[in-house]
């Protein structure tokens, strides 16, 4: 699944509606913490190919087929702009440049890659299905520990 952004800030909201409509399609409920995470990822990844690039671009999504067994959701956004994503430190004042910084801690991995005369940039969350989760946790990713259905994380 595809959609075509162009260059225009006003696309970041209809990537995100287009995701939950691809969501919602494959079973992935809008309440889940996935399809929650995954729209941010989305917003941010778009509004980075918009923002700094002043390109068209590409938002792909790759979706598991069941929705109850364990599965990788897989986002790209692909420009033409050869310019790399580099994570930036700002201030406290700032009003922007953390959007890699939550990729970088929201997704279970991503990176980027040279395509062509541009770039993709990816990202990847591990879907788990409820009995996994419920059961082995650190299997799906938490390492917190769940007590009764909640889970317990020292900070």
């Amino acid at each position: 699944m595809q959609l075509e952004i162009r260059p225009d800030p006003a696309e970041v909201g209809r990537a995100r509606r287009w995701a939950r409509s691809r969501l919602a399609g494959s079973g992935i409920g809008g309440d889940e913490p996935l399809a929650e995470t995954l729209v941010l990822l989305v917003s941010e990844l778009v509004t980075n190919a918009v923002v700094h690039t002043g390109c068209p671009a590409v938002l792909r999504l790759s979706l598991p087929g069941a929705p109850a067994e364990p599965a990788t959701v897989r986002l790209e956004v692909a420009d033409a702009s050869t310019r790399a994503p580099v994570p930036r430190c700002v201030g406290d004042d700032a009003t922007g440049g953390r959007g890699l910084a939550l990729v970088d801690g929201l997704a279970d991995r991503w990176g980027w890659s040279p395509e062509g005369a541009g770039k993709r940039i990816w990202c990847e969350l591990d879907r788990c299905s409820p009995s996994a989760q419920a059961t082995t946790p650190a299997a799906c990713g938490s390492q917190a520990p769940v007590y009764d259905g909640l889970a317990y994380e020292a900070v």
